[in-house]
């Protein structure tokens, strides 16, 4: 009787998920270039990873890792980020899975949350992040394509977006055999954007795993219209840091989008500046900063290639998972009428089923923090 006991024992241990042997990354910043022989890698798979500093008390562990995902070309590309494992015992199924889209943060490499995953690019967040790992989810952060890795980022693209966003979730699972098939994808701004995407491509991009839903605090939408609109915003704005990172990542996977043609020749000349240094610099007086959105483009400059192009770009999507939009009324960042406008668009569109929330007063930032408790509810009946 008891040798029967001691081997149902060891057939539970033996049952039980347990952390995967992780490929050693190399050091420094050779993480983030790919080994040449990625077509031996499905998208999704781990490539390498290499445990980080925690950012926060509630992480038990934070890993840096590559892994391979899939270029606008069909290129096999790596791509790098962060993940966060909870304390604790998981639960039997293992740990859910919050795959989060952030923000934007430039285009330069070194504009990478994974360079710093505490660093002030996820700061913002981190009482989130911190509630998230207590709740017992894993936590990834993709750094999207050419973010912090070879090649141009293509910023608000969206299906290279969402191509990041859904495989990290296949690599977590590979770096931690302790990951359940069920998870959330969450994201601001650029990452709400990004997370919509995320979320149409899911069934057909990871049909193993079990998107249970997703939630987009302030995501960009309607760039087209907002492109038509740069003539009305005549004052020096933050908004101008943004359209070149448009233009820049838009014409780097279209080419027939050539810079020289719309930008102005002020505009044109800090151009280079966007490959080299982060949002905040760009954003500086001296940068971008200094220019009005109305003095972004050339005189007579033909905008309808690009705008049919950040037409395309709209997350006005089919998504079979639920969709929470939170959206702040004193944003001017992402202006509210582009979210109410996604919103009534997605709730045209015959299966989707859609929660708008709205904040009067809260700003664009603000918006992640004050959205924080139904995201946290939207989350906990999605994923239990």
């Amino acid at each position: 009787m008891a040798r029967i006991a001691l081997l149902f024992v060891v057939a539970l241990v033996a049952a039980a998920p347990a952390a995967a042997e992780v490929p050693k990354a190399p050091s420094g910043l050779k993480l983030y270039k790919p080994p040449k022989n990625l077509k031996t890698y499905e998208h999704g798979d781990l490539i390498w990873a290499r445990r980080a500093e925690n950012p926060l008390p509630q992480a038990s562990r934070t890993w840096t890792l590559l892994y391979r995902s899939t270029s606008l070309r069909g290129k096999a590309i790596g791509v790098s980020g962060f993940v966060m494992l909870p304390k604790g015992k998981p639960p039997k199924q293992g740990w859910p899975v919050v795959s989060w889209a952030h923000g934007s943060t430039g285009i330069a490499d070194s504009c990478a949350p994974s360079r710093d995953p505490g660093g002030p690019y996820t700061a913002y967040a981190a009482p989130q992040f911190g509630a998230w790992l207590g709740a017992g989810y894993a936590i990834a952060n993709t750094d999207y394509e050419g973010l912090g890795t070879p090649g141009v980022h293509p910023y608000l693209v969206g299906r290279s977006e969402g191509r990041g966003v859904v495989d990290i979730v296949r690599a977590s699972r590979q770096l931690d055999g302790r990951l359940a098939r069920r998870y959330v994808i969450a994201g601001h701004s650029q990452g709400g954007h990004a997370a919509l995407f995320a979320a149409a491509l899911a069934p057909k991009r990871a049909p193993e795993l079990r998107l249970r839903g997703v939630a987009a605090f302030a995501p960009a939408s309607h760039l087209d219209l907002l492109s038509r609109a740069l003539p009305t915003f005549t004052s020096p704005s933050g908004l101008s840091s943004l359209a070149a990172l448009v233009l820049r990542g838009v014409s780097s996977v279209y080419p027939q989008i050539d810079p020289s043609q719309i930008a102005s020749d002020r505009a044109l000349a800090l151009l280079p500046r966007v490959d080299k240094v982060c949002l905040g610099e760009l954003g500086e007086p001296t940068a971008f900063g200094g220019i009005a959105p109305a003095d972004l483009v050339r005189p007579g400059a033909d905008l309808e290639p690009l705008n049919r192009l950040l037409a395309r770009q709209n997350p006005n999507l089919r998504i079979a998972a639920p969709i929470l939009i939170a959206q702040g009324m004193s944003d001017t960042t992402i202006l509210p009428f582009t979210t109410n406008q996604l919103d009534g668009e997605l709730r045209a569109r015959r299966g989707n089923q859609v929660t708008y929330l709205t904040y009067p007063g809260v700003e664009h930032v603000g918006i992640v923090g004050a959205a924080d408790r139904p995201a946290r509810r939207f989350f906990r009946a999605r994923l239990k």
